[in-house]
């Protein structure tokens, strides 16, 4: 099935990845982007719409008719930052982006990125695993064809990525090591992105995908709706 896919945060690691993942595979017929600076990317599937204010976005709502899948890939740091605030950043935005989407695709399947340790029994300590669990769960509510939540741990970035914190060059040369040590709990940028594709295609047997379920995904080639 080729799809038509909405990518958010492209000018953020997570999303320039599954982004130069998208224009690349065959299966991918068109991406949009939304971004408030624009990502630099030209491509013949890519359509880029800069837009300032992510809490109203009803002067573009008409422009994202017509797609099968989102990519959201927006996050915010928590550190240093109110819990109110992060909401805001996190929750809020998230949740009014996808109840338009929803709205304007019934039949979207829209893979949301959290994080290894989120939680969403709101019992958790920590101020962001509580936040995006409730994002999660509150996602899987809406009249999408399907939700996906990815909760990666450690992501290896891609070659020549212009948008990757400069820890994670630090660190990079180590990954065939942890992969060895850590295998449940490292994947790549790539394998993110094309299992965002599988599983929007495919469906997956759970709507919770760890950095585990990512790479099986890919390797198993699962077909198998959740």
């Amino acid at each position: 099935m080729k799809l038509n896919v909405i990518i958010t945060g492209t000018t953020g690691m997570v999303g320039e990845g599954v982004l130069h993942e998208c224009l690349q595979h065959p299966d991918i017929a068109s991406v949009l982007v939304i971004n408030r600076k624009t990502c630099g990317i030209l491509h013949p599937k890519l359509i880029e719409i800069i837009h300032h204010n992510f809490f109203d976005i009803s002067a573009i709502t008409p422009q994202l008719r017509g797609f099968n899948a989102c990519y959201f890939c927006v996050g915010v740091s928590s550190i240093g930052m109110r819990e109110e605030i992060y909401k805001h950043f996190t929750y809020d935005l998230t949740m009014y982006l996808a109840s338009v989407l929803s709205v304007e695709n019934p039949d979207m399947t829209f893979c949301y990125v959290s994080g290894a340790g989120t939680d969403n029994t709101g019992k958790s300590r920590r101020m962001w695993a509580r936040v995006k669990g409730q994002t999660e769960n509150d996602l899987m509510q809406l009249p999408f064809k399907a939700v996906y939540n990815f909760r990666p741990a450690y992501i290896q970035p891609m070659k020549g990525s212009s948008n990757t914190h400069k820890f994670y060059y630090a660190f990079a040369w180590l990954y065939p090591l942890w992969q060895m040590l850590f295998r449940n709990y490292v994947c790549t940028l790539g394998e993110l992105g094309e299992a965002m594709i599988r599983v929007s295609q495919n469906g997956y047997q759970s709507h919770i995908l760890e950095s585990r379920d990512i790479v099986k995904v890919i390797k198993n080639n699962f077909s198998t709706v959740g």
